[in-house]
């Protein structure tokens, strides 16, 4: 990677590292609320690393649309990364992944039937801060997101890449459906609590979709050697060098895409970040 690049993702980081605390904290809070559970070691397990990127956007589009995040912004970035976690459980699961983030994979750590009680009760956990909204919007979005996530899962689960030739359509659906869709959630859940309009709801949304599928679009081309389906799948239509180059191409034009529904919020440091943002996710080597 160029210096740079090396130097603009430092950058991002450092500008992020209170939201962070803050989200680590809220996290922190949440999982202390189940500190009687037997439950509570393996989400902590659960919780524990990740790059906090589908809450950090959710706290920046709610600063954007003039919302200083506070308990209730905190506990809706809280929502999404446990949906995010409890996503990871069920992946690695159906993938038979061994390792996660550089340590074992929950099913492996805790075994099958742990790993599936615990994905539910994390489910429960989320459902327990929907209800603290009025608001009957952000329960929909959420469960939206998950019915979402689980026909990706599902779609991507019927690929065989030993035969299967996927086409460009069904691939943007995936990402879509099991990443996208996540994002999106994140997005307009910092505009729905952060109080934006409708029209200013509407390009959030937009942007978190394109952002979403930028994101995993480039994980794609930094795993393209591994043995995950769907790059395998791809791999079937010929040429790896075009077919790299097509997916850099596409990664440019879903982030040029998501910067652009950007411009109907007012200019402040939170959008700001959300543009750097969008390049970190296309830039990043992790």
């Amino acid at each position: 990677m160029a210096k740079k690049d090396l130097e603009f993702l430092s950058r991002i980081e450092v500008k992020t590292t209170q939201y962070l605390e803050n989200i680590n904290g809220a996290i922190e809070a949440e999982l202390n609320r189940y500190s009687d559970s037997r439950f509570s070691g393996p989400l902590k397990y659960a919780l524990e690393g990740g790059k906090r990127i589908r809450p950090l956007v959710l706290l920046l589009s709610a600063e954007a649309v003039g919302h200083s995040y506070d308990e209730k912004v905190l506990d809706a970035a809280v929502a999404v990364e446990l949906l995010h976690a409890e996503s990871i459980i069920h992946d690695d699961i159906i993938d038979q992944e061994a390792s996660r983030r550089g340590r074992a994979a929950f099913h492996v750590r805790y075994g099958y039937s742990t790993s599936l009680l615990t994905a539910d009760f994390v489910f429960a956990m989320i459902l327990a801060i929907a209800a603290r909204y009025p608001d009957r919007r952000v329960a929909s979005t959420i469960s939206n997101a998950a019915m979402n996530m689980c026909e990706g899962e599902y779609a991507e689960l019927t690929i065989d890449p030993g035969v299967y030739k996927l086409d460009w359509d069904e691939y943007l659906d995936v990402i879509s459906k099991k990443t996208a869709a996540l994002f999106e959630t994140s997005v307009r859940l910092g505009g729905l609590v952060g109080g934006a309009s409708t029209e200013t709801l509407e390009a959030l949304t937009e942007y978190g979709r394109f952002l979403g599928i930028a994101y995993q679009i480039h994980d794609d081309i930094l795993d393209w050697g591994s043995e995950d389906k769907i790059t395998a799948a791809l791999k079937r239509h010929g040429d790896e060098r075009q077919l790299l180059a097509r997916l850099q191409s596409m990664t440019d034009g879903y982030a040029k895409k998501a910067k652009d529904r950007l411009s109907v919020l007012e200019e402040s440091e939170a959008t700001s970040l959300l543009r750097e943002l969008t390049d970190f996710s296309v830039k990043r080597d992790y």
